[in-house]
């Protein structure tokens, strides 16, 4: 099982603090604990950013970053040991744990911080912080600057300046090391493993949630903790609802499934969507439309590389899906005109409302700039029939993670061909930049047509991974 090694978060925490202006101090709290209902709490789940940080997997922690600091620049507030709470929650690692298991310089426990965090503050001039993003702990820190600023008749300096922590972090998360792509790369393993046994297991007369539950026992059972996001698996017209979430409608014989899920590995998600038929046959509209996405997607693939802008992809899929459109009738040319005519005006939205693709990584909609910044606005489509002026968008390095993900929504309209009519169709892999173009991490299930309509017959995976049932 592949983690991410503590040098490596010590190795991330010195690049912040190299970032950082002289005399500052980053501050980052942990994510809350929340409550599902009365007195039961959600599975608890680390903040992004600070689990980027520290790998600390507790709640009610707040990290300090300190460059410069004698006693040493990295300060982690968390829960003291306490038996009698460790026997109904689980075990914490205290103070001790917090500097042998987590690498940190100094720990206090989190009680304390009151009397000890406005002191490590004092006397700096700046404060990263991601402001706006906790309000309860945004008031806290506020109540720390104002007991500093409440000595300034005996000397005491507040910080002058705040700068936003999240910036600078988020840009840091958008390059993944190599032990990153490792654990991406089990993820996906896992969850590839996952759609293949929903494939396997589809029939009619089965419902959503069967196949629901069967990819839910394939991330369990490889030792995932849980989905990335809420799994989407939509049958026959539920296709066309982009975040469909009941998973409940039976399976019918002649539909489509379209299965929208990944599993989180060690923090870091995976997000496959394969659409196929519950009886494994396509018929002949389906087999077009699904051929058509298909086809966008190898568009967007080889627009993924090295110096290619973020929506280069998008805009190589949109291409080939509104000239398959025209050509199959659900745009009419005497209506839209051309396919630049098409694309201009956005007449493809219809049935391609999304975009192609975003980052991944510890979220499964990942932080990033998507916009590359140090080049100059332009004028382009604003991608809803309009124009708008903006820098263009981020150039792609080796190293960056993204989905691509084209799609097709046919939802009943007098003016489009009935043998059309609730087909949704979504194909999304995760793809590596990589030094000559980008590696797919998820196709480890079957994409191509005549692939899914073998998949029922055969597990095999090459993985090592459990598709089977033991």
């Amino acid at each position: 099982m592949q983690r991410i090694p503590k040098a490596e978060y010590a190795r991330r925490r010195k690049a912040l603090m190299a970032q950082m202006e002289p005399n500052s101090i980053a501050i980052l709290p942990a994510a809350p604990v929340y409550i599902r209902n009365r007195d039961v709490e959600h599975i608890y789940r680390q903040d992004s950013d600070f689990q980027y940080l520290t790998g600390f997997p507790e709640p009610e922690a707040v990290l300090a970053l300190i460059p410069g600091r004698e006693h040493g620049e990295y300060v982690l507030f968390c829960r003291e040991r306490d038996p009698e709470r460790e026997l109904w929650d689980g075990l914490r690692a205290g103070q001790d744990g917090a500097i042998a298991q987590f690498g940190a310089d100094d720990a206090f426990p989190i009680n304390d911080i009151d009397d000890i965090l406005p002191g490590l503050i004092e006397g700096r001039e700046r404060v990263y912080y991601a402001i706006g993003c906790n309000q309860e702990f945004d008031h806290r820190l506020m109540e720390w600057i104002n007991v500093i600023r409440s000595k300034a008749r005996q000397g005491a300096q507040p910080p002058n300046e705040f700068v936003a922590l999240d910036h600078l972090l988020h840009d840091m998360r958008l390059y993944k090391s190599a032990a990153e792509v490792k654990v991406m790369k089990e993820a996906a393993e896992i969850s590839a493993a996952a759609h293949v046994r929903a494939m396997q297991t589809a029939r009619p007369g089965l419902s959503e949630y069967h196949l629901e539950a069967e990819l839910e026992y394939i991330f369990r059972k490889n030792g995932s903790k849980m989905p990335a996001y809420g799994s989407i698996v939509a049958s026959g017209r539920n296709a066309c609802i982009l975040h469909y979430r009941e998973n409940d409608a039976p399976l019918k014989d002649g539909d489509l499934i379209l299965i929208d899920a990944g599993c989180e590995w060690q923090g870091y998600a995976s997000d496959i969507t394969r659409t196929f038929p519950v009886n494994g046959r396509f018929s002949g509209p389906q087999r077009a439309l699904y051929d058509l996405v298909l086809a966008a997607q190898q568009a967007a693939i080889e627009a993924t590389r090295p110096g290619a802008g973020r929506l280069d992809a998008h805009w190589a899929a949109v291409r080939v899906l509104t000239q398959g459109l025209l050509d199959l009738k659900l745009l009419r040319p005497d209506a839209v005109g051309s396919v630049d005519d098409a694309i201009e005006s956005a007449a493809y939205r219809r049935f391609y409302m999304h975009g192609t693709g975003h980052w991944l990584g510890l979220d499964v909609h990942d932080v990033g700039d998507v916009l590359q910044r140090d080049e100059p606005p332009v004028e382009q489509p604003d991608g809803m029939g309009g124009r708008v002026v903006k820098h263009p968008s981020r150039r792609l390095v080796p190293g960056m993670v993204l989905t691509i993900e084209p799609g097709i929504y046919v939802r009943p309209s007098e003016s489009v061909p009935k043998e059309f009519w609730n087909i949704g169709i979504r194909i999304e892999d995760d793809a590596l930049v990589t030094a000559d173009g980008c590696e797919l991490l998820t196709r480890g299930v079957p994409v191509a047509a005549e692939e899914i309509a073998m998949s029922a017959s055969s597990a095999a995976l090459g993985s090592g991974l459990t598709a089977q049932s033991p």
